[in-house]
């Protein structure tokens, strides 16, 4: 199993194969919501095996030493098998590097306790986003 960190212009064909699979066809997320505007200035960590892409994430880098990660999707074959932390290790460690002192992301509730063993910490209240509940989580990076 490799993770490759590309920019969107290389990711965006694999990427999106994933995130449609995943958020519009398995959860319903509208279409036109899928794609935003981090999308092109974001580093987006693909998972490969066996000559396919099957897990994709991103990392957007913010002004301030802070980044937000997202779009974390895994093929259904492929889930709960470790590739999920691989991925967002991966994109951990790629934050890191680039100097980033904390993290959030939008969690789905479903997936909170993933987030939890990976060192995320919930903060706020429940809200919904693109139909699904989420909550923020945090994560401080050592410095």
């Amino acid at each position: 199993m490799d993770i490759l960190i590309k920019p969107w212009q290389e990711a965006q064909k694999d990427a999106f194969k994933i995130r449609r699979e995943v958020f519009i066809l398995e959860q319903g997320v509208p279409a036109d919501l899928e794609i935003d505007e981090f999308d092109p200035a974001a580093f987006h960590a693909l998972a490969y095996s066996e000559s396919a892409y099957i897990g994709t994430a991103r990392l957007h880098i913010n002004g301030d030493r802070s980044g937000q990660i997202g779009r974390m999707a895994v093929l259904s074959p492929f889930r709960n098998k470790g590739l999920g932390r691989q991925i967002m290790k991966a994109l951990i460690e790629l934050a890191k590097s680039n100097g980033i002192s904390s993290l959030i992301l939008h969690a789905q509730v479903s997936a909170i306790p993933f987030y939890e063993k990976l060192g995320f910490v919930a903060n706020g209240p429940i809200y919904d986003e693109a139909g699904i509940p989420h909550r923020t989580m945090m994560m401080v990076l050592p410095t």
